[in-house]
């Protein structure tokens, strides 16, 4: 909640969940270096996956969100969905959509899933395959139909990089076509595989300008029933605004490790061996102390620290 202090909630408001960092693609501005071959080899198994969201309905958290990798990837993860679903907890999926045919639809649809989020990088099929090599425009585009025809429209979500903002309106309306509730864009974030290629890849901030100010023009002169939401901040700035101000969120990655955010390394807490309460104590804690803070004021002067964003380093330990 705005102006509130992340202190004063006793339990985190939402928990964002990767399941895996494998999926069947590998995207030149994925933030977690996920692809075909890169599933952690610790990911949480089953058993310990299913008893985590357990715990989840057991605090009352009541939001869920699930990326990845791809989540749908994940064998158990409609047995997560559903046992979340049964408890009251509110369901997001982040999803390259290849994976929802007819029968996942019905599903995600039965499950009431409040927000799914489909990626699709370019306004063209050529585009597309370019920035999300492995990924299929024709795939995601028809599950979009799919959970539209189901009265559970999807949001687009376009990451922005000097191959695809060119098409930024042309996707926009692209999204307008297909009946998307919003278009969901911002700066690309410097981590992970975008980071290692960014002076191949990143638009300049004249052209991300150009490209916003084209965007809400745009959607200044549409009737249709679509949000257009557009993250304003670098992932430096982020850091910056999240080190004033905790999200009251844990973020929970592939082998079950709680982190402060996806642009920082720091693992305050494991919930292989922690509990939630234990979990969010220590994610609190966590943001207070000299180490994060003197690594994000790091970050401005030192990009390249940004390198590290997708490993988990336990707090206080000696990296010398």
């Amino acid at each position: 909640m705005e102006g509130r202090s992340v202190d004063e909630y006793s339990a985190p408001l939402f928990i964002a969940w990767q399941l895996t960092n494998r999926c069947s693609a590998r995207c030149i501005t994925c933030c977690e270096e996920s692809g075909p071959g890169a599933a952690w080899p610790d990911e949480l198994r089953r058993n310990e996956a299913l008893d985590l969201a357990r715990r989840i309905v057991e605090s009352g958290i009541p939001y869920a969100a699930f990326g990845g990798g791809e989540p749908l990837g994940v064998a158990h993860c409609w047995e997560l969905f559903e046992l979340l679903t049964e408890g009251g907890v509110a369901l997001k999926l982040e999803t390259d959509g290849s994976r929802i045919d007819d029968a996942a639809a019905d599903r995600l649809a039965a499950l009431a899933v409040q927000c799914v989020q489909i990626s699709v990088d370019g306004a063209t099929a050529a585009t597309h395959a370019r920035v999300r090599p492995g990924s299929s425009f024709a795939a995601a585009t028809s599950a979009i139909t799919r959970l539209v025809a189901r009265g559970q429209p999807p949001q687009l979500v376009f990451v922005p990089n000097r191959f695809n903002v060119h098409e930024i309106v042309a996707a926009y309306e692209l999204a307008i076509a297909l009946g998307c509730s919003a278009f969901v864009t911002g700066p690309m974030m410097r981590i992970g595989r975008a980071a290692a290629a960014w002076d191949q890849i990143a638009c300049s901030d004249e052209d991300w300008q150009r490209a916003v100010n084209a965007l809400r023009d745009r959607a200044g002169k549409t009737d249709a029933r679509i949000a257009l939401s557009i993250y304003p901040w670098d992932i430096v700035t982020e850091m910056d605004r999240r080190l004033e101000s905790p999200q009251a969120m844990l973020l929970v990655v592939p082998n079950g490790k709680v982190k402060l955010l996806n642009a920082l390394p720091f693992a305050p807490a494991d919930l292989r061996r922690d509990s939630i309460p234990q979990a969010w104590h220590a994610y609190k804690n966590a943001w207070r102390t000299s180490e994060v803070r003197e690594f994000i004021a790091n970050c401005r002067a030192h990009p390249g620290l940004l390198r590290h964003a997708n490993e988990t380093w336990p707090m206080g330990a000696n990296r010398e």
